[in-house]
């Protein structure tokens, strides 16, 4: 396992203020909104479930038992609660919320590091677009690949999904095209050093599409992790990039000074 904890921003030009602002929403959403995660009336109202996105319909259900797909473990989830219309406005507010405090730091931690740099080469309004239609791409990712393996009128096409860990994943993406050689200080096998961001993130993307590979005969998601979601935003960010980066200065031009 590697734990990404810091990265070279030694030829960082800008303050990140986009990042330093998306990583405060997800803070406050979860803390005011979501009652640090007791609050399930909204965090259930919110969240993106498949079939609501599938159907355009907003479905509102009592608490029921759910049969986790690899396990088989019976557990009771709280009844979905009611969506403004449209649903489709689910795929914006899921990516701002969490399941717990872990979660929350996890996502959180891998924005602080490879956010600010992604900012720096895009610019601000560009970075803030980036993310989110990474966001919502993740997301559908998820939806489909649930609805495909399950249908849309299955048991897990009610379960919600939430997070800003799909838009991180296209962040992710974006990062390893931009600054490959980028060095990462990570712990790998319980000792600090540092890799290129290629291995760093290259090592978390393999391990997302093996884990997502692992459940394809039983679901898209398991242990509460959806994986489609992290590969569909990894792959997008990888394909957009470029495209959201046409324009501003290359790597070689950052480091000349009449870019400063």
């Amino acid at each position: 396992m590697i734990m990404p904890i810091g990265d070279d921003n030694t030829d960082r030009l800008t303050q990140p203020v986009v990042n330093y602002c998306l990583i405060a929403a997800n803070i406050l959403v979860f803390v005011l909104f979501q009652g640090l995660g007791e609050n399930e009336k909204f965090t259930y109202s919110f969240s993106t479930v498949p079939r609501e996105i599938v159907t355009g319909k907003d479905i509102v259900t009592d608490p029921r038992p759910v049969k986790e797909p690899t396990t088989g473990q019976v557990i009771e989830v709280p009844g979905l609660g009611h969506t403004p219309q449209p649903v489709w406005i689910t795929l914006l507010t899921s990516m701002f919320m969490h399941g717990g405090f872990m979660h929350l730091f996890g996502n959180m931690l891998f924005l602080w590091i490879f956010g600010d740099n992604v900012e720096d080469r895009l610019g601000h309004a560009r970075y803030f677009l980036f993310y989110i239609v990474c966001g919502i791409i993740a997301s559908l990712a998820h939806v489909f690949m649930t609805v495909a393996m399950y249908g849309a009128g299955s048991e897990q096409a009610l379960i919600p999904s939430l997070g800003a860990s799909g838009a991180i994943s296209g962040v992710l993406g974006g990062y390893v095209l931009l600054f490959p050689g980028r060095r990462v200080t990570v712990i790998m096998f319980r000792m600090l050093t540092q890799v290129p961001s290629y291995v760093a993130i290259g090592m978390w993307f393999v391990f997302q599409l093996i884990s997502g590979l692992g459940v394809f005969g039983g679901g898209s998601q398991t242990g509460g992790v959806a994986y489609a979601a992290h590969v569909g935003g990894f792959v997008a960010g990888l394909v957009l990039v470029k495209l959201f980066a046409v324009g501003r200065p290359t790597a070689t031009q950052y480091n000349n000074p009449r870019w400063g």
